[in-house]
């Protein structure tokens, strides 16, 4: 069974502790820019992280056999070598190997801009909490696999490279919250919420900067570690998303690749689109960031609004973990048909946070199909009966 089915019900617990200890101490706000405060959470943005974080596990389901595949095929072929899994010392080799190569894929994904066209989701929020956390990329699986296959040359079996991945993308989700400050000796050796809010925001000296997974040291190794300083961090990008839908934060930056190859003219110009860094691909620098004059992207919600959308997201977490735990026994249509119907509600409440008219029509189709899909869906249990 996919063993994030067991964490998404906890990381949503952790979001409405975080909510509650941020309202119950901090009245919901940080100290901002020239001495004022910022809100830690708004709803639709946390709605809008928790949304991309279902889309990528719905999306994820159908590529990870594939990507898996792969690697147990270069295992069977290539292995050099023979680990023990009983040994702990295999999975501290394991665990290190896999978070030296997450840098590596994590520092691409920032510094080729066709990879950063799929990472850019996870840094679109302007804000920093644990839903933030969630904002997984439904597409860098295109690329992040190829990174790991040395670890299938040097011999780590598959069974063990799935749990040491499991374990450094799970520690990297604590890291995503201002309620907690510095923590000394930890920040200079482990990815900790400081240096990790640095690496999320867009302020001149936070670009590029504290890749790592769970270790920092291969940022200070590899020249690419930053401190926290004093002043209050400006999170996002600086290309902002100003969308909370799913879709849209998952597609916009292949969008901008797309117009700008088809404006390109001769080959280097269209290599440069899709593989020089996303900052100078076109020979352009980010120029000085002003924290004084930015502004988050907000969306009114009204009330009722709000509590039909909170509703809808309650019953997606229970029917995405219903997904993904019937994945296997279906057939490829009607894991086709579930993931199709599952994106649709997660698009249509998204619409309906930023008034946009189709959402309401599409909301109600997707639940006029609702009654064909669970037949659909229910077709073996059917057969079987027949059978009996």
């Amino acid at each position: 069974m996919n063993p994030i089915i067991y964490a998404i019900p906890l990381f949503m617990l952790t979001i409405v502790l975080e909510f509650a200890w941020a309202w119950h101490r901090h009245g919901n706000r940080v100290r901002g820019v020239g001495g004022g405060t910022r809100r830690i959470y708004d709803f639709a943005d946390a709605i809008g992280s928790m949304q991309i974080g279902i889309l990528s596990r719905i999306a994820g389901a159908f590529p990870r056999l594939l990507t898996l595949g792969i690697y147990v095929l270069v295992f069977q072929q290539f292995a050099v070598a023979s680990w023990d899994m009983s040994n702990p010392l295999s999975w501290l080799a394991a665990l290190l190997l896999y978070d030296f190569f997450y840098y590596w894929k994590h520092r691409a994904n920032h510094e080729v801009r066709i990879m950063w066209a799929g990472h850019i989701t996870h840094h679109n929020s302007e804000y920093f909490n644990l839903s933030t956390a969630l904002r997984q990329s439904s597409t860098t699986f295109v690329f992040d696999w190829m990174f790991y296959l040395p670890m299938a040359v040097l011999g780590v079996p598959p069974a063990l490279f799935v749990a040491v991945a499991l374990i450094d993308l799970l520690y990297q989700y604590w890291v995503h919250t201002e309620l907690i400050g510095r923590l000394g000796w930890f920040d200079r050796i482990f990815v900790s919420p400081s240096n990790h809010r640095v690496h999320h925001g867009q302020d001149d000296y936070c670009i590029d900067r504290n890749y790592g997974g769970i270790l920092i040291v291969w940022d200070r190794l590899f020249g690419t570690y930053a401190d926290e300083r004093d002043e209050p961090i400006t999170y996002g990008v600086r290309t902002p998303l100003r969308s909370v839908n799913p879709l849209w934060g998952n597609w916009h930056h292949y969008v901008a690749i797309w117009h700008d190859l088809k404006a390109a003219r001769g080959l280097s110009a269209r290599l440069e689109c899709l593989f020089a860094p996303p900052s100078g691909w076109s020979g352009h620098q980010p120029g000085d960031f002003e924290a004084a004059t930015f502004q988050r992207h907000e969306v009114p919600v009204s009330r009722t609004t709000r509590h039909y959308v909170l509703a809808q997201h309650a019953l997606n977490v229970v029917l995405v973990c219903l997904f993904l735990y019937a994945f296997k026994q279906w057939s490829a249509w009607q894991g086709a048909l579930a993931g199709l119907w599952m994106v649709a509600a997660l698009a249509a409440p998204a619409a309906l946070m930023e008034g946009r008219r189709w959402g309401r029509w599409l909301e109600a189709a997707r639940w006029a199909c609702a009654p064909a899909l669970v037949w659909a869906l229910m077709a073996p249990a059917r057969a079987l009966g027949s059978a009996a």
